[in-house]
């Protein structure tokens, strides 16, 4: 993807998260000498991957096949395998209108996606066989705002603004924007999207970067080498 796309995904997606109500915290608008000059205080934030992150799943492709994401907070891995302590994440996601991220499951996360507004959000369900693989035969038993939902392999299950679902581990399950863009609240476990994101097809999780401009902001994957 260009740094100038990149930059300008950035600059819509805020739009959009503040014309429902949002707003994003400070270290969102940090410039990257700034977030350079912070990075030592901020060092949890960086250690946890809180901040921007648009993928094209390096297809090359976002509106065919991407997703914005904002980790808003992380927790610890450390305190998940001890039963205490922050084990929670919490995201914000823009689906475009008919821009799939592809179909995947998580080892360890446990998550609640929810429309907070715009769109018809789809979600495309298909369950596990007993070692955890994609299972193109098996459905499943999702929760939607706590009410137990079955559903058949490859089931589309449409939630409106409002509506939600838990996805536990071995749910495999794609999604995109119907009728319009969707802003999506994720609740969920402590998150590692370096190791915890296993897709049916090999792709990659995040976008490689061409950088045609200097960034507005920096993406959580730049952290490595900016910062």
């Amino acid at each position: 993807m260009k740094r100038s796309k990149i930059n300008d995904i950035m600059a819509q997606a805020d739009d959009m998260i503040r014309s429902y109500g949002f707003t994003l915290p400070p270290f969102a608008y940090w410039t990257p000498d700034e977030f350079a000059t912070n990075a030592k205080a901020s060092q949890a934030l960086i250690d946890a991957r809180c901040g921007w992150d648009i993928t094209d799943y390096g297809a090359g492709d976002f509106d065919a096949m991407g997703l914005f994401l904002f980790t808003l907070r992380n927790g610890r891995l450390a305190d998940l395998q001890r039963g205490g302590g922050m084990c929670y994440a919490e995201k914000l996601l823009i689906s475009r209108q008919d821009q799939l991220s592809p179909m995947h499951t998580h080892v360890i996360k446990a998550e609640d996606i929810i429309n907070r507004g715009g769109a018809t959000m789809v979600v495309e369900f298909y369950g596990s066989d007993e070692d955890g693989n994609f299972a193109e035969d098996r459905g499943g038993v999702v929760m939607c705002d706590g009410i137990a939902r079955p559903y058949s392999a490859g089931e589309k299950i449409k939630f409106a603004p409002g509506e939600s679902l838990t996805l536990m581990p071995g749910d495999w399950h794609a999604f995109w924007g119907e009728g319009g863009d969707v802003l999506i609240g994720e609740v969920s476990t402590v998150n590692d999207d370096e190791t915890d994101n296993i897709f049916r097809e090999l792709i990659g999780r995040f976008a490689d970067i061409i950088e045609d401009v200097a960034p507005k902001h920096l993406l959580v994957s730049d952290y490595g080498t900016h910062l």
